[in-house]
């Protein structure tokens, strides 16, 4: 990628922030709730990336996004530790590739903990395919106008004398 003097690219610390630092099970394993928790900065942080084209404006988004999910995970911690560390432990050793069927019932004592403990229900099948409208309050970004070039291969005249093809046509099977 070729850069010039006039684009601007953030500074280390402002894209430094904490990470979260958890396995690929404790993600699987909360990605439901955490997705349901979230919802409102997730979809925020797509609509962003979505309409301005250039991940270096939705910076602010994302932070946001980190920021929720490392909150929703130090809430988990605080009500459910037993029950999610039980259901991730499951997920993590019951397959290779860390499928859910094989943990059904750990899933649904973790489930009835989060409803129990933080009043958050695990959304049903299909809730995230759904369509919503997402309201913000964050301005739309102008729509930039198309690019306008000169043709630089004028067309023909219309009474230019045009000549059959030299070696035929591919549209051989299209006759006149």
């Amino acid at each position: 990628m070729v850069l010039t003097a006039d684009i601007h690219l953030p500074e280390e610390s402002e894209l430094t922030v904490e990470e979260i630092n958890l396995s690929t099970a404790t993600l699987r394993a909360g990605s439901f709730h955490l997705g349901k928790y979230c919802e409102q900065a997730n979809n925020e942080f797509m609509l962003c990336r979505f309409e301005e084209n250039d991940p270096r404006k939705c910076i602010n988004e994302g932070k946001a996004v980190t920021a929720c999910s490392l909150e929703f995970f130090r809430k988990v911690k605080k009500a459910c530790l037993a029950e999610f560390n039980q259901y991730t432990n499951c997920i993590d050793k019951s397959s290779g590739d860390f499928g859910l069927q094989h943990c059904r019932k750990t899933q649904g004592v973790f489930d009835k903990c989060m409803l129990e403990n933080l009043n958050l229900e695990r959304p049903p099948f299909g809730y995230f395919c759904e369509a919503r409208v997402h309201e913000t309050k964050r301005p739309k970004p102008p729509v930039e106008e198309k690019a306008v070039y000169p043709d630089a291969t004028p067309g023909l005249p219309e009474n230019a004398e045009k000549h059959p093809a030299r070696f035929g046509s591919r549209f051989y099977w299209m006759t006149e």
